[in-house]
């Protein structure tokens, strides 16, 4: 059933169901008309043949609104406003089809896991990521980008968008604690820090998503976006009394029977500065003793070259070498190492991977659970036996800020270890090994 008449508001409202839908035609708007189906809704639409036009092309038809969301006129001006985009070559029927087949920012970031987790920019560019630093952008993004702009499509998303994104992640908007598994959980804090990591990970995404073949995005959003996207350069080093004192909260832990490996490998960290990785899954391969360095084959960011103090290289020294002889029963078991494997530190997966769970990593993550109790306890006015280590950052602070710069500048003194008693952290002479 069809008809053409002006259709007013009294006209539309007269209009009842019948057994089949039917529309009825505006006199004055070609292709304006008002579809009443069975069950009484009634719809503004318009019927069209998009461009080239004629005979041939199949008409589209296209629903503007319910009646009761705009008026006949305000309808009708739509209608014509549609007609005059459809004289130039827009077809608004294939573009909102599209707009529904589009990626959300949640489908985009799936295919970013699947395809795009490369390196963008550096000496490693379109190399793989390392797993870890992965595992760390994935969950960045699932944790914060999703919960706010996951549902937004791909082309809504703008320069304010992403702003608005930044200032809750540094509100705190997407803190959570939630317990996923067995000895699991899930905590996320947020913060201004988090905001710099995450916008640039969206960066990332966007980039790849511009240069996909074909391309899933426009344009980069996070370029236009007025946030900061880089961290400030830490300038808070451990001063001389606070290595004193992480050097007896050491020595204690030692007496206490905690897990030398564990003890090596922090001792370590702040004497290099190294990551956690590069120094848990160090080989004997990479120390070169004669020349005073570290050769990394495969750290964050490729080959690397890392000059070492002379405590360092005295506590490198000290360390036995379990593995480097053809009879290493006849070697003293070194205990970075959780199983026999010839010429490592502490061994390799079954893959060849270095994996991080390993009874060396545990051992050290226990162990600065204890700093970071030491220092809770000290904040809240109680003792403890490492309350000397209240000033010290237990994990970053230890493993990136403590770079020894004057390693570089100065001599190293020539100090040989006692090969009769295994060597100290020496606590009460930090000037000796900070050289």
């Amino acid at each position: 059933m069809t008809a053409t008449k002006k259709l007013t508001k009294t006209v539309v409202d007269a209009l009842q169901p019948a057994a089949k839908p039917f529309r009825i035609f505006d006199s004055e708007v070609k292709g304006f008309c008002v579809r009443v189906s069975t069950s009484g809704d009634k719809l503004w639409q318009l019927e069209y043949r998009p461009a080239p036009g004629g005979r041939g092309v199949p008409i589209k038809r296209l629903t503007l609104a319910a009646v009761g969301t705009l008026t006949p006129d305000e309808a009708r001006a739509a209608a014509k406003a549609t007609l005059a985009e459809v004289a130039k070559g827009v077809d608004p029927v294939a573009d909102r089809i599209g707009k529904r087949k589009e990626l959300t920012i949640g489908g985009l970031i799936d295919i970013y896991e699947k395809e795009g987790c490369f390196v963008q920019s550096g000496i490693r560019i379109g190399q793989p990521m390392k797993p870890l630093t992965k595992a760390y952008t994935l969950a960045r993004l699932r944790h914060h980008v999703v919960p706010l702009l996951g549902n937004k499509r791909v082309s809504e998303v703008g320069a304010n968008d992403i702003e608005r994104m930044v200032r809750d992640i540094g509100a705190g908007k997407t803190a959570r604690d939630e317990k996923v598994g067995p000895r699991r959980r899930v905590i996320v804090r947020g913060g201004e820090g988090a905001a710099r990591k995450v916008v640039r990970d969206l960066s990332a995404v966007f980039t790849f998503a511009v240069l996909h073949k074909p391309p899933l995005a426009s344009e980069n959003p996070c370029k236009k976006a007025r946030v900061n996207k880089v961290d400030g350069k830490r300038t808070r080093f451990l001063d001389l009394g606070e290595v004193q004192r992480l050097g007896k909260a050491l020595e204690e832990l030692e007496a206490e029977g905690v897990n030398p490996k564990a003890l090596d490998i922090t001792r370590l960290w702040a004497l290099t500065g190294a990551r956690r990785n590069e120094i848990v899954g160090l080989r004997w391969s990479e120390v070169d003793l004669k020349d005073g360095c570290l050769r990394l084959d495969d750290s964050k960011t490729g080959k690397s070259t890392r000059p070492l103090a002379a405590s360092a290289l005295m506590l490198l020294s000290a360390l036995p070498r379990y593995g480097d002889s053809n009879s290493p029963d006849a070697c003293p078991r070194w205990s970075f190492r959780p199983r026999p494997e010839p010429g490592i530190f502490r061994g390799q997966s079954a893959s060849g991977r270095r994996s991080s769970r390993r009874p060396a990593c545990r051992a050290s993550r226990r162990m600065c659970c204890a700093i970071r109790l030491a220092r809770r306890r000290y904040r809240q006015g109680r003792r403890c036996r490492w309350s000397g280590l209240c000033s010290v950052t237990p994990t970053r602070a230890v493993q990136r800020s403590t770079r020894m710069s004057t390693s570089r500048q100065q001599p190293r003194p020539r100090i040989a270890p006692s090969p009769r008693s295994p060597l100290r952290w020496p606590a009460g002479s930090p000037a000796r090994f900070c050289r």
